[in-house]
C-alpha cells in the first residue's frame, strides 16, 4: 500500500478549521480507494511570528523538500503588518522549493450561484497555468529619495528563458492531460510590454511545434477579462505571467462562484509542491465554525491528483458537486445552512456513498 508524507501548515485565522475537514476528507478517500496519508503539522504562521519574531525557522525549508507534499490552510493574522508573513512564509516557499507553477482551476460546481446571466457548469470550466517564481514578484527594484518630492520607485519584471519556457511546457502537457478542448490560450500585453511578452510570445510559438495537436491562440489581458465575463466557454486552458496570473485567476474565482470554492497549487514538478484554498484567513470568522471548507476540501483532491491517486482525487470532487448541487443553500460564511464541520461531514458522506471509478 502506498503511503505519502504530508506537512500540514493549518496557518492563520480559520486555516485550521478548515484544514481540519479537509484532512477528514482525505482520511476517508484515502482507506476508501488504499493509500496511506501521514500528516505532520507546523505552526508557521502570524502568531508564530508574534510569539518568536521569525516567519520560517532556521532548517524549516530542509525539513519541508523531506516530504512529498504540503497542505497550508492560510496565512495571514491581523495584528501582523501586510507583507511580512506573505513574503516570509508564502513568497519564500513559492521561490526556495521553487514551486514555478500556480494551477487554478476555475470550474462552477452544481447548484452554486454563478454572478454570470445564463452561465452554467459546462460553461465555465478551464484552468489557468500562471508562471509563479519571476515577473514583478522576484523582487527587483528600488527606492531613491523615499519621503521626498523627487522620491523614485522602480518594480522590474524578471522573465528569463528558462522560467518561460518551462511554465508554457507545463501548461501544454497539462492541456493535453486534461484532453477537454485541447486549447492553449497565450495571455500577455504585446503591444505594450514589448520586451517581457515579445519572450514569452516567441517562446509560445516555439514550444507549440512540439504539440501538434494542441489548437494554441493569443489574447490580450485586458480581453481575456472580459472575455472570463462575456464567453467563459472560450476557455480551456491559459497559461500566462506571475502578475497576470494573479489578477485574472481572482476574477475566475468570483465566476466560479467566490473564494469558499477556489483552490490552488503551487507546483514544483520535479520537487515538493503546495495546495492551499485561495480565500484568506477569515480572521474575523475565526473560531465560529461558520467558514466554507469546500475550497481546502478541494485543494486536497488537487494535492492527491498531483501525486498520482486520480480516483481518489475525482472523488473528492464528485463529492463536493453532490454538497454543492443538493445541500448548501449559500457558499458564503454563516449562510450555508450547515457548520464548516457538518460541510465535511456531508463530503465524507459522499465519498463513502459514490462509486470509485
Amino acid at each position: 500500500m502506498k503511503s505519502y508524507k504530508i506537512a500540514v501548515v493549518p496557518g492563520d485565522g480559520t486555516g485550521p478549521e478548515v484544514i481540519r475537514e479537509g484532512i477528514k476528507v482525505l482520511d476517508a478517500v484515502s482507506k476508501r480507494t488504499g493509500f496511506t496519508l501521514a500528516f505532520n503539522h507546523f505552526d508557521f504562521g502570524g502568531g508564530r511570528y508574534l510569539n518568536t519574531g521569525e516567519t520560517l525557522p532556521d532548517g524549516a525549508l530542509s525539513e519541508l523538500k523531506q516530504y512529498d507534499a504540503i497542505y497550508l490552510g492560510a496565512i495571514g493574522h491581523p495584528d501582523v503588518k501586510p507583507g511580512i508573513l506573505e513574503r516570509g512564509i508564502l513568497l519564500r516557499l513559492r521561490f526556495e522549493l521553487d514551486q514555478y507553477i500556480n494551477l487554478r482551476p476555475v470550474k462552477l460546481y452544481p447548484g452554486v450561484e454563478c454572478p454570470l446571466k445564463d452561465k452554467k457548469p459546462e460553461d465555465i470550466d478551464f484552468v489557468v497555468v500562471r508562471e509563479n517564481t519571476e515577473g514583478l514578484y522576484a523582487g527587483a527594484g528600488g527606492v531613491l529619495k523615499k519621503g521626498t518630492p523627487d522620491e523614485v520607485a522602480t518594480q522590474e519584471s524578471i522573465n528569463t528563458r528558462k522560467g518561460v519556457e518551462r511554465c508554457i511546457r507545463y501548461a501544454f502537457d497539462y492541456c493535453k492531460k486534461r484532453n477537454k478542448k485541447n486549447k492553449l490560450t497565450l495571455c500577455g500585453k504585446t503591444n505594450v510590454l514589448t520586451y517581457a511578452f515579445d519572450l514569452w510570445e516567441r517562446t509560445f510559438h516555439e514550444v507549440a511545434r512540439d504539440y501538434p495537436d494542441i489548437k494554441t491562440d493569443y489574447a490580450h489581458v485586458d480581453a481575456v477579462t472580459m472575455w472570463f465575463v462575456k464567453n467563459p466557454e472560450w476557455f480551456d486552458v491559459i497559461v500566462t505571467d506571475n502578475m497576470f496570473g494573479d489578477i485574472i485567476t481572482d476574477l475566475g474565482a468570483m465566476i466560479q462562484g467566490g473564494m469558499g470554492i477556489a483552490a490552488g497549487g503551487n507546483i514544483n514538478p520535479g520537487g515538493v509542491s503546495m495546495f492551499e484554498p485561495i480565500g484568506g484567513s477569515a480572521p474575523k470568522y475565526t473560531g465560529m465554525n461558520v467558514v466554507n471548507p469546500l475550497a481546502a476540501i478541494c485543494a486536497g483532491a488537487m494535492m492527491l491528483e498531483h501525486l498520482g491517486e486520480d480516483n481518489a482525487s475525482k472523488l473528492i470532487e464528485k463529492a463536493a458537486m453532490e454538497v454543492t448541487g443538493k445541500q448548501l443553500k449559500s457558499l458564503a460564511a454563516g449562510k450555508m445552512g450547515f457548520s464548516t464541520t457538518e460541510v465535511g461531514d456531508l463530503v465524507v458522506k459522499y465519498t463513502n456513498e459514490l462509486p470509485v471509478d
